[in-house]
């Protein structure tokens, strides 16, 4: 097994590229404490929840995360994502338990774009009959 792992997890528009390294339980996006990114205690457990799902490897990993695009939520799921299918890679076991909690599911709803002649992707002008 490589030293390094890489995964990739995204949501909306949000790309977060980890790495996972044998260490002490370090979490660095972007080169800040996830707990100086994140500032909200929802989206701090967001990205601790894989660890909390699989015990056994909690603590044992320092996760190095790049992320671009979208707002914190959708930063912090993309990051979930990421992170659990990098312990899938370490050990195949732990597949259904994060998969029983839904954290290996790729959400893929998008914003829908807008259309031509209209104010938004749905919303239309207003209509005057005279």
């Amino acid at each position: 097994m490589s030293e390094t792992i890489h995964s990739i997890g995204r949501r909306k528009t949000s790309i977060a590229r980890v790495y996972l390294t044998k260490g002490k339980g370090k979490i660095t996006i972007n080169e800040k404490d996830y707990t100086q990114y994140f500032q909200t205690g929802t989206l701090q457990y967001m990205v601790q929840q894989p660890f909390i799902i699989v015990k056994e490897e909690a603590g044992q990993h320092d996760i190095t995360a790049v992320i671009t695009g979208g707002g914190v939520k959708g930063q912090a799921e993309a990051i979930r994502l990421a992170i659990s299918r990098s312990l899938v890679k370490i050990n195949p076991e732990y597949k259904p338990a994060l998969r029983a909690a839904m954290l290996l599911t790729r959400d893929p709803r998008m914003v829908e774009r807008k259309k031509p002649g209209q104010k938004k992707a749905r919303k239309r002008f207003q209509f005057t009959k005279r």
